[in-house]
């Protein structure tokens, strides 16, 4: 390995659990100083490439010479309980296969999230923001954001999208929770037999919309039979599954986040208050600041030169997209939040073919969160000392929140 500048001669333990949801976990700055690559250590003891340059994550995140396959012997696992869903067998759709089945997956899904469908659902978000905040005011002068708010709002938005009835919402999302916030003192295999529960209900939702078709996504893809270019039920029950447990705890753990940051920066809070307009673009800042899905796995599957290092075939590799959008060489005091900041290049939804593919309904969701929040709660204030406030154990969402106490 070719040294660069001032480097740490160690490979550090990773992940690096944060204290604050929207601070860089401890260690981050190290690896900053180390980057743009820097080597770290996993749980079973194997050293992996850790990215942190914003050019250079870029340029990995575009490169046909890595993968996302999680059948890939290499592959590598930020802890075990994410080797063991890889040793079962389990391979996410969209996230954790390559072209051209991604490609594929991914063309059925994206006229469901495409700008005008969600434009069309900006109404019903706000409606349902608006019915929670009268629940969450009728209960007393404080509540629990997560739970009252951010996790029902985002929940709701992508069940309406989906198709998906409030019954089998809500069944779903409570087991969504125990697999992505574990309390750790769950039993071998709790986390495969949890996930488990959620495909069988999933298979019973598909095959009742299939007797009565609806509208929604799932309802799309279901018209598309397999002979036509259409998925086996299997397939359609694995891919619905990501689609409804991928991004509702990243979008409820980042308008939690985002609101612990503002009622960090008052005087931006109140700015957002007197200029509502500016929410937009304080929506990009914000998901930049707290990048709440941090690390991509990738391994190398041909020998790659960048940076003054080579990377070689079967290497694992880890991009983090909290330190490229920390990235001193590419943003202006980045560890600042700023809600007047161009942060529209920002990856917190990732970057290239895999990026997010939900990022236009999370956005939507995030900005009528907050501007409903702030408009309707002009008191609000945290519950408990900031520095009381945690992220989750960080190697599935490294910035999860699952509880933001709030009073007014």
């Amino acid at each position: 390995m070719t040294a660069t500048g001032s480097r740490s001669t160690e490979a550090p333990a990773y992940p690096m659990a944060r204290t604050c949801p929207f601070r860089m976990p401890d260690g981050y700055e190290q690896l900053r100083a180390d980057g743009p690559l820097s080597r770290v250590t996993l749980y079973d003891g194997r050293q992996v490439w850790l990215v942190s340059g914003s050019e250079e994550g870029r340029a990995l995140l575009l490169d046909p010479r890595i993968s996302v396959s999680v059948r890939h012997p290499s592959f590598p696992a930020l802890a075990p309980q994410l080797a063991e869903q890889a040793d079962a067998g389990f391979s996410p759709p969209l996230s954790g296969v390559d072209d051209p089945e991604h490609a594929h997956q991914r063309r059925m899904v994206i006229p469901a999230f495409g700008i005008r469908r969600i434009a069309a659902l900006r109404p019903r978000i706000e409606e349902i923001a608006e019915r929670l905040i009268d629940a969450m005011l009728a209960g007393g002068d404080r509540a629990d954001l997560v739970s009252a708010y951010s996790l029902p709002l985002a929940c709701a938005a992508n069940f309406a999208l989906l198709g998906v009835p409030e019954d089998d919402g809500r069944y779903i999302t409570e087991r969504t929770r125990r697999v992505l916030a574990p309390t750790g003192g769950e039993a071998p295999g709790e986390a495969e037999r949890t996930f488990g529960e959620i495909l069988d209900r999933l298979r019973r939702l598909i095959a009742r919309k299939e007797q009565e078709p609806g509208a929604g996504l799932i309802d799309d893809l279901l018209a598309t039979r397999p002979d036509e270019g259409g998925m086996d039920r299997d397939q359609l029950v694995a891919l619905c599954a990501i689609l409804l447990t991928g991004g509702d705890d990243t979008t409820s753990s980042t308008i939690a986040a985002s609101t612990l940051a503002l009622l960090e920066h008052p005087e931006q809070l109140q700015r957002l208050r007197r200029e509502p307009e500016l929410m937009a673009g304080a929506v990009d800042e914000l998901t930049r600041l707290t990048t709440v899905a941090d690390v991509l796995p990738r391994v190398a599957t041909a020998d790659i030169e960048i940076a003054g290092h080579t990377i070689r075939d079967g290497d694992g590799i880890l991009v983090s997209l909290m330190l490229m959008n920390r990235d001193l060489d590419t943003w202006q005091q980045p560890d600042a939040l700023d809600i007047d900041r161009k942060a529209g290049r920002h990856v917190a939804f990732g970057y290239g073919i895999h990026q997010c593919v939900g990022q236009n309904l999370a956005r939507a969701v995030i900005e009528t969160a907050l501007t409903v929040l702030l408009r309707r709660v002009p008191t609000l204030r945290l519950a408990v000392p900031a520095d009381q406030v945690r992220a989750n154990l960080p190697y599935v969402l490294q910035g999860s929140m699952s509880t933001l106490p709030v009073a007014w």
